[in-house]
């Protein structure tokens, strides 16, 4: 019997994370979650993703310290063997103009959104590159490519991502490793849910299909991008944004 494909997802327990993690069960693949809280902690959605009949693992840590970075990739190497994609999603917003915004604030959000995604990246690729296969899939932001009065650290760090994401596809596509960003625009998670109804409006008047967007909608694109289905896509920034940045 074949064996399963395994995703390693950080920031994979909550919002568009958690439905990433819950999607890709459904296709088959073994769950590897990174997390900030101890494991026991989330057994309902470890028990969500195992009524798929794969496997989920949990490793704490923090994506922003290298050295936890490193062992939890070994961590998830020992408990499955290998991993067949990569989903950095961990991410953290601390919005507010540049005139107000504090050094740590700009530090913290650049540490964790692009710092984070290069330790968990630099430590996965290695084994991916044995296997001389592999897909990455960074998430980024519409804010990477627009920028947002209020967001310049936010910004600033999934800009970043951006840039990593195409020139690690350069230096990995002779691996067949696959290198892509998602560029998420407004989508119903805890971070919108604290809008006000105005401000929700407002932006729903910035988009041509004028309504958010769901966690499923872009889980669906890390499915496709998960599969061999996409084996001739590489480097790319795909919106999943309703338009908004057309």
């Amino acid at each position: 019997m074949e064996e399963n494909r395994v995703a390693f997802i950080t920031g994979g327990t909550a919002g568009i994370g958690r439905e990433c993690a819950l999607t890709l069960a459904k296709e088959g693949f073994d769950i590897a979650i990174n997390c900030r809280k101890e494991p026991e902690e989330y057994e309902e959605q470890r028990k969500e993703i195992e009524e798929n009949n794969v496997k989920c693992f949990f490793t704490k840590g923090d994506v922003s310290k290298y050295e936890d970075a490193e062992r939890m990739v070994k961590e998830v190497i020992e408990e499955f063997g290998k991993i067949d994609v990569l989903l950095n999603n961990a991410g953290i917003t601390k919005d507010n103009l540049l005139m107000r915004m504090k050094k740590a604030d700009f530090e913290d959000v650049i540490n964790v959104n692009l710092v984070g995604t290069f330790n968990i990246t630099k430590n996965v690729v290695p084994y991916m590159m044995k296997k001389r296969y592999g897909r990455i899939i960074n998430m980024a932001s519409v804010v990477g490519i627009s920028g947002n009065a209020g967001q310049a650290n936010y910004a600033a760090s999934k800009a970043g991502v951006i840039g990593f994401t195409k020139s690690l596809a350069k230096e990995l596509g002779s691996r067949n490793i696959l290198v892509n960003a998602i560029a998420p625009g407004y989508i119903k998670t805890a971070m919108t849910d604290v809008l006000s109804d105005k401000i929700k409006e407002q932006i729903k008047e910035q988009i041509p299909l004028g309504t958010l967007g769901e966690t499923k909608d872009v889980a669906n694109l890390v499915k496709f991008l998960s599969s061999n289905d996409s084996s001739y896509i590489t480097g790319q920034v795909i919106h999943v944004d309703g338009g908004m940045l057309i």
